[in-house]
């Protein structure tokens, strides 16, 4: 789990040759710089607006007064999301650290996809008892991506957004609001645009970076939809020693792993998104620290509110209920990614030779963390803990072997039946455990309910 979720807290050090971060879409990741609200890595050193605006000359500055008024026009909701794809579009054009620039993709790469998505379902087929949750396959630019995904953010963002947002007028008592509306409108423009800054630098440097629809364990793009993304399948190939062939239907089965998973398993995506949404519950605002930045704000120097937000007046509440919210995701989410690992492992063992080499080069990847990572914890306040994926996939592993595909795959059919974050220390315990049976009750309750209906009839007759 995050130290400081959202990047409200004491930020990371400065790297120490105190390039990284600095350039939109830079290797510095999302959350660079000693910005305690995650708004770093903006370019152009302490000014924040550099990213939205880029380097300055005299004939530019037309045009970003135009956007600096469309900024501070904005009446939506917590975030500025036409922002935050047009900043994702900017990082994505300019390229990943490598120098490979996004491009479309041509005939060839949607053959191999569709090709590829079709063969790992036919594979996974006898590792899992659910059936393919793929309508279509599809090959994705990064600038698909970030079209594609971007209404699943805004179900994760909005949330704590919108709570940050509904702060900045609680500090103010009630009688004072109503003279204050311009300078909160203010306020709460400039708050949407420096989450969609931040947002849009983030989903720009993780389109670089993710190969398919579920890197980070949740369904981002439309459902029944696989997607991979033929230019960071081809990088994420580049030096490990192993056919691309190989590679490509490996990614293929881990994205068509999790599109069965999101498919059949009805309840999984509220159970994940109500997790984030009790997290945001939890968000609490330093009301000393917002009133005074409310009194000392300058309204013809917007840059204050950066400044404002940089004191790290915004963190999460050290509550039970705060602690419960996290610790349901991650288990989660660690469930999730164990049951594909195990899965697909199942699955790509017998026909690619490579498999285990992959496996772990993908736990490895998992394990380092790098800007999809970075970008998770910061824009959802989590970090999945390698040691909860490793445990977690052992678990499945286990349960296949000790109640076969269909036991193991049974536990799905309800959050109730699913491992805990205890169980995951004890995974022998769990699996050995007596299964329930039902029968015995599902029987007692039948007899009761016809028992009921017996006595009501008597009721009419008698009336």
């Amino acid at each position: 789990m995050s130290d400081h979720p959202f990047g409200f807290g004491v930020p990371p050090e400065e790297p120490e040759d105190g390039d990284s971060g600095k350039q939109p879409g830079g290797s510095g990741g999302p959350s660079g710089g000693n910005n305690p609200f995650g708004f770093g890595g903006m370019g152009g050193g302490d000014n924040p607006f550099a990213a939205m605006f880029g380097s300055l000359n005299p004939n530019d500055l037309g045009a970003a007064f135009q956007q600096l008024g469309q900024m501070l026009s904005y009446e939506g909701g917590p975030v500025n999301w036409d922002m935050a794809k047009d900043i994702a579009r900017q990082t994505v054009s300019q390229g990943t650290a490598d120098g490979t620039k996004d491009a479309s993709v041509g005939p060839a790469d949607r053959s191999w996809v569709e090709e590829a998505v079709r063969l790992a379902d036919l594979w996974l087929d006898g590792a899992t008892s659910l059936p393919s949750g793929a309508g279509s396959a599809v090959a994705w630019s990064r600038a698909e991506w970030v079209e594609a995904t971007l209404p699943v953010w805004k179900d994760l963002v909005d949330p704590v957004a919108e709570r940050v947002g509904a702060a900045m007028g609680d500090v103010l008592p009630e009688e004072m609001q109503a003279m204050a509306g311009p300078l909160l409108g203010m306020m709460r423009s400039m708050g949407g645009a420096m989450f969609g800054t931040q947002i849009g630098q983030a989903l720009g440097t993780l389109a670089g970076e993710v190969v398919g629809s579920t890197d980070v364990g949740l369904p981002l793009g439309p459902a029944g939809k696989a997607a991979l993304l033929p230019a960071n399948v081809a990088a994420f190939g580049k030096g490990l020693g192993v056919p691309q062939e190989e590679v490509r239907l490996y990614l293929a089965l881990r994205e068509a792993a999790h599109q069965r998973l999101f498919a059949h398993v009805p309840w999984l995506r509220a159970h994940l998104f109500g997790a984030v949404e009790g997290y945001a519950r939890g968000i609490k605002v330093d009301t000393a620290k917002l009133e005074d930045a409310v009194g000392q704000l300058d309204p013809s120097n917007p840059e204050a509110l950066q400044d404002a937000l940089q004191q790290g007046m915004f963190q999460p509440e050290d509550t039970p209920e705060q602690k419960a919210a996290l610790a349901r995701l991650e288990t989660a989410l660690a469930l999730v990614e164990g049951w594909v690992d195990a899965v697909v492992h199942a699955a790509a063992a017998p026909h690619l030779p490579s498999a285990g080499a992959l496996r772990e080069t993908l736990r490895r990847r998992r394990a380092t963390g790098g800007p999809a990572e970075q970008t998770f914890a910061t824009l959802i306040g989590l970090e999945l803990r390698p040691r909860r994926l490793r445990d977690a996939s052992r678990l499945w592993a286990s349960l296949t072997d000790a109640r076969g595909v269909d036991g193991r795959d049974g536990l799905w059919a309800h959050p109730d039946m699913l491992p805990t974050a205890a169980d995951l220390d004890d995974p022998d315990g769990f699996v050995h455990r007596e299964s329930i049976d039902f029968s015995e009750l599902d029987k007692m309750l039948g007899d009761a309910a016809r028992g009921e209906a017996d006595e009501s009839g008597e009721g009419d007759s008698e009336k």
